[in-house]
């Protein structure tokens, strides 16, 4: 099962396979900093797994409200209020201090805000651009891991 680095400080995801680099991208953490605290809109650090997948099928631009698809966003429209776009990929804790990641709806997913994309610009997810998530998205699998670090990859 392929394994997903995160450096905050290069807003870069990194995927790998069996050790190997297989793909990278731009993205953007919390533009609020770092941090597990509830309600804090930070991106937390550490070992997480996804644990749920939604929007194999949906069109790139899918808005996504409460896990549903719920419309489509086209560029040059307003973004919104960080839009929920294309796939998500949800994200649990597996260390403590990070119970409550799953309950924060902390995401991996699509965004109306690409120009933002390799800067903190979102509110605790990490933001990808839509085609980047639909591309992802295959490569990792419900129990995937990933590791978010405040250190360069």
């Amino acid at each position: 099962m392929n394994h997903v680095l995160v450096s905050v400080p290069e807003q870069r995801l990194l995927v790998l396979s069996q050790g190997t680099p297989l793909a990278h991208y731009p993205i953007s953490t919390s533009k609020f900093g770092l941090g597990s605290e509830e309600g804090s809109n930070r991106t937390p650090l550490g070992l997480f797994r996804i644990c749920e997948k939604y929007g194999s099928r949906a069109p790139l631009g899918t808005i996504f409200k409460g896990r549903r698809p719920t419309g489509r966003w086209q560029p040059g429209e307003p973004a919104g209020d960080d839009l929920v776009l294309t796939r998500i990929l949800r994200l649990e804790g597996l260390q403590p201090g990070l119970e409550n990641t799953y309950g924060r709806y902390i995401y991996l997913h699509g965004t109306g805000e690409e120009e933002l994309i390799g800067q903190p610009a979102s509110h605790g997810c990490l933001r990808l651009r839509n085609e980047d998530i639909a591309e992802l998205y295959p490569l990792l699998p419900v129990g995937s891991t990933l590791e978010i670090f405040n250190r360069p990859l």
